[in-house]
């Protein structure tokens, strides 16, 4: 009875701190635009949904890509509970440290022959390769079309050659075996032999097509503020710009600590937009950007969560801790606090 309740706080206070840093992020970004004087009546609507909608079809690949992952390492997830898992631990990442997205995401996924410890394996490669992928991406682009922004330049091949060598399959089998992981999970090393260089490259694939999409959802963000018309008027030659701009502003914000890479990803937007669209513009995207982004989060989030993921998770009861067992088979939706 304790051990429920207890999970039962946890999950309050959870929830709780995922509502404080979703707050916190939308109470900085309207007081970002309100310092710009702008008003809010300008913008065309329909194009910050479409941002948000073209956001979640972005991050979609990932979330398969998470599947994927688990499944070479010989887990049972199911697809739904996967992606569903994957959405809702984006809450996670608006409170400080960003150690929820890991707790959420390996608390929600359901399936067979689930081991928490493997789960959460798969959870640090699919975010490392993102970043990889991410920074690798803007680094290309901005080689080609902008290579004045030096710093931003540096800093995304510094991001990509190091997320890049620690997603190598045999690299990133020595490093979780290095954190003595096999200390939870004796058969650690078994299941992390399923990661290949194919695997791997299905993985770049995917997140290729997600970051795509994200730039795509900035070149429906920048389309919903009429001061960029005249910018705008020369439709996708503005598009290296803006994927360039949204893959170095997520990498870099994600990299640091602050919870959802608040003022890091709006000063690389900034940086990055300045010079073509000015300053002003550049402000508005970034807070329109985050906010639709934000929202669309958790639109989704709360969709989902009012879906019960059906079947409980089964773990494998006897190679992980009674403690890891507990956590990685409750499912919040279907035990409520």
């Amino acid at each position: 009875m304790w051990k429920s309740r207890a999970m039962n706080a946890i999950q309050l206070i959870v929830m709780v701190l995922v509502a404080w840093g979703i707050w916190r992020n939308i109470e900085k970004a309207i007081a970002q635009v309100q310092q710009q004087n702008f008003s809010f009546e300008e913008l065309r609507w329909p194009w910050i949904v479409l941002a948000g909608v073209l956001y979640l079809l972005g991050t979609l690949p990932m979330a398969l890509y998470w599947y994927r992952l688990m499944k070479a390492m010989k887990q049972e997830p199911r697809l739904f509970s996967a992606v569903r898992a994957y959405f809702i631990g984006h809450l996670g990442k608006y409170v400080p440290g960003k150690a929820l997205v890991v707790v959420l995401r390996t608390s929600l996924v359901q399936g067979t022959n689930l081991q928490r410890s493997v789960v959460a394996t798969a959870v640090f490669a699919e975010t490392l390769t993102m970043v990889a992928v991410g920074a690798v991406y803007g680094a290309i682009l901005i080689i080609i079309w902008f290579s004045e922004q030096q710093l931003l330049l540096w800093t995304a091949i510094g991001i990509g050659l190091g997320a890049s060598f620690v997603t190598l399959p045999p690299v990133f089998r020595a490093l979780v075996l290095f954190l003595k992981v096999s200390r939870i999970n004796p058969e650690i090393e078994d299941k992390l032999a399923g990661l290949s260089y194919a695997t791997m490259a299905w993985g770049w694939g995917a997140n290729v097509i997600g970051w795509t999409l994200l730039g795509g959802s900035l070149f429906a963000t920048m389309a919903s503020i009429p001061d960029a018309d005249t910018q705008m008027a020369g439709g996708l030659t503005m598009f290296p710009l803006l994927a360039a701009t949204v893959c170095l502003a997520m990498v870099v914000g994600f990299v640091t600590p602050i919870p959802g890479g608040m003022g890091v990803r709006e000063y690389v937007i900034m940086e990055m937009m300045a010079p073509a669209f000015g300053p002003v513009v550049a402000v508005v995207s970034a807070v329109l950007l985050r906010v639709a982004w934000l929202l669309a989060e958790v639109a989704l989030a709360i969709i989902l969560y009012g879906i019960p993921a059906n079947e409980p998770a089964t773990d494998d009861a006897t190679l992980e801790s009674p403690s890891s067992e507990e956590s990685s088979a409750t499912d919040p939706a279907q035990n409520p606090a």
